[in-house]
């Protein structure tokens, strides 16, 4: 078992933006999750920090698990009080400074009909099923079905959100912030056009195709007024999967029409309030990170992985230009033995934070398939270190 104890967790989501904007350096190792899965944070409420677990009143990312009749909005908002407590409760016992909210995108995925792809969880924690996105099919495959398209619930479900984030102010611990968070491209790319026919359309329905990118980038913006001005929000969190190992998924030239202006305006409107706008985002980004730096002027970049581009990588070439956030390589955290495991951890910490603008994390998320002592034993590494 890591040696982990935080004995007085002391929240600063200020010393958070500023190591990242470069304006402090710190002589300690902040560390940051995009998102920690309910199976981790359930054995470590439980095991750990000897405390109850209430599970969400909606799974995430379910891909046409839940449907919009099983649970009315009323029932479930009177869960989530309890439940972000709960959640809350977590994270400042872990060390955190921010929390980001994933209920916008669990809503929204209730509006999605198609049948998810299921296989057995083996997953060390394993949540018993995991789904998959349906890669052949999308909810829209014509412009009938774009004008069927229940675009009209969403404005409810940014309505609804808006009122969950009021659920955050009096019970928060002081020092934390709630980042909020959406997607434009994964959601085209899963379940509103599908994988193959975004990329069939791209070529043989390119104005239905724009259209869809219209619509959804309408509807993050929307989302994103509705609850950036809350003092409770210190940032956006922005997360899109632009790419794999090798590269985007989607041309420069498609991402720069599609994708890009939508992201754009986002991190306007949280410049406009004074907020920082992050970026999580799979895949190799080389081609397009003076892009993102340049014109979009994201704040912060997530998401790295050692096979592509490692997060050391990253910080020798924009580590001066934007701040960086995670890196520690899933694969690594996941099946390295603990030993190598510190070693590594310890040469990421050693090389990335002297320079600033750096916190650690995972390079993507707390899966539910890292064993929860390698999870721990990164933050206990993070605690101990010493510039």
């Amino acid at each position: 078992m890591a040696d982990f104890r935080i004995a007085e967790p002391q929240p600063d989501f200020d010393e958070l933006v500023a190591v990242l904007n470069g304006t402090r350096k710190s002589d300690k190792a902040l560390y940051q999750e995009l998102m920690v899965d309910e199976e981790i944070k359930k054995k470590v409420l439980q095991d750990y920090l000897k405390e109850e677990y209430v599970p969400p009143p909606v799974s995430a990312f379910s891909l046409g698990e839940n449907k919009q009749s099983k649970t009315s909005f009323a029932e479930k908002k009177k869960k989530y009080k309890t439940y972000y407590e709960n959640t809350l409760q977590f994270y400042y016992r872990m060390g955190y400074s921010l929390y980001v909210d994933f209920t916008f995108q669990n809503h929204i995925e209730e509006l999605n009909t198609l049948p998810p792809v299921r296989s057995t969880d083996t997953a060390v924690h394993s949540k018993g099923k995991r789904y998959w996105a349906n890669m052949a099919n999308g909810m829209i495959k014509s412009w009938e079905d774009f004008e069927n398209f229940p675009w009209h619930l969403t404005d409810q479900v940014i309505d609804e959100y808006a009122e969950i984030v009021g659920l955050f102010k009096n019970i928060i611990p002081d020092g934390m912030k709630i980042a909020t968070s959406s997607s434009v491209f994964e959601f085209v790319l899963e379940w509103i056009l599908g994988y193959e026919n975004l990329f069939l359309f791209l070529h043989d329905k390119p104005d239905l195709v724009s259209s869809v990118f219209t619509k959804v980038g309408e509807m993050s913006f929307k989302y994103y007024e509705a609850t950036i001005a809350e003092p409770v929000v210190g940032c956006i969190w922005h997360a899109d999967d632009l790419g794999y190992k090798s590269g985007t998924m989607l041309s420069v030239k498609d991402l720069e029409r599609l994708v890009f202006p939508w992201v754009k305006k986002y991190a306007e409107i949280a410049h406009s309030h004074n907020k920082q706008f992050y970026w999580h985002s799979c895949g190799k980004k080389d081609e397009i990170m003076d892009i993102l730096i340049n014109e979009i002027k994201l704040d912060a970049i997530h998401g790295f992985e050692e096979v592509s581009y490692p997060v050391t990588k990253y910080k020798e070439i924009w580590g001066d230009k934007i701040g960086i956030i995670g890196g520690i390589d899933m694969d690594k955290i996941s099946r390295m033995e603990k030993d190598d495991l510190k070693f590594y951890i310890k040469s990421i910490l050693d090389y990335c934070v002297p320079k600033g603008r750096y916190i650690c994390g995972t390079g993507n998320s707390v899966a539910n398939y890292i064993p929860v002592e390698n999870y721990l034993l990164m933050i206990s590494e993070c605690q101990k270190w010493e510039g």
